[in-house]
């Protein structure tokens, strides 16, 4: 990053954001940017190498789409449908070893995308409406679920900065 381009949360209000949403859209953003940058160009070795049995780089590419839908949807107060029950379950036995690098960003992509769509279509009038997660019905409140996701997603792509660091770009 160049210091003509600081990070997301200083450079002022996402359009059409609401004000108490602006953190959780810049976190998104960030993150956004952050995978791009950091996992695009990855060979498919580095992207699914487990260094000391860690999780890979595409797990957790492809975990921050997952969750991030998920726990949206949950905020939109919705159950999960089947096709993100099954992607899930994706995410349990691991990606796929053939996924490469673009694809799996651009999954992440979509999801912040879908996102960032929600929030700016989210009235702070509903922010501290009840909403139950997963099977169990964990509570919780729209607020909270949008504010987990994006510090979730935040967390994924620290996740992937570290991991690049350790494996490289052309792992073997």
């Amino acid at each position: 990053m160049t210091p003509a381009s600081p990070h997301v949360w200083l450079r002022g209000p996402v359009e059409g954001v609401p004000p108490l949403l602006q953190p959780a859209a810049h976190a998104l953003l960030q993150t956004r940017e952050d995978v791009r940058a950091l996992a695009a160009g990855l060979s498919l070795a580095a992207l699914h190498a487990r260094p000391g049995g860690s999780a890979s780089v595409a797990f957790h590419l492809l975990h921050l789409a997952g969750a991030t839908h998920r726990l949206f949807t949950y905020a939109n107060g919705d159950g999960l449908s089947e096709t993100q029950q099954a992607n899930l379950a994706q995410e349990r036995s691991g990606p796929d070893p053939s996924m490469d690098a673009e694809s799996l960003v651009r999954l992440a992509e979509e999801s912040i995308d879908r996102a960032l769509a929600q929030l700016r279509a989210t009235p702070e009038s509903q922010l501290l409406l009840p909403r139950r997660v997963g099977a169990a019905g964990h509570p919780s409140t729209v607020l909270g679920l949008l504010f987990h996701a994006a510090e979730h997603a935040a967390r994924h792509a620290g996740q992937i900065a570290t991991l690049v660091k350790v494996v490289g770009t052309t792992a073997t």
